[in-house]
């Protein structure tokens, strides 16, 4: 949720309207849905699944695992 917030500050910074903002994500955790929900009560959040929760590194769980890693090969 806290880069969902910054990336959203930026576009209410260069002037977007919180309501015009529409947040695409392909997975969501509860705890981030509702720290961004809460934030900007005005935006569309859409999300294609919301999975269990964060882990203690504030990772989402199951999640995809580290496919940015993988698709990036920045796993190093």
């Amino acid at each position: 949720g806290n880069s969902a917030n910054q990336a959203i500050d930026l576009l209410r910074r260069k002037g977007v309207a919180e309501e015009r903002i529409i947040f695409l994500t392909l997975i969501s955790a509860p705890e981030g849905i509702q720290c961004v929900c809460t934030r900007f009560p005005k935006l569309k959040l859409v999300t294609s699944e919301i999975d269990t929760g964060l882990s203690e590194e504030f990772r989402v769980i199951p999640g995809l695992g580290e496919y940015g890693d993988r698709y990036f090969g920045t796993d190093n």
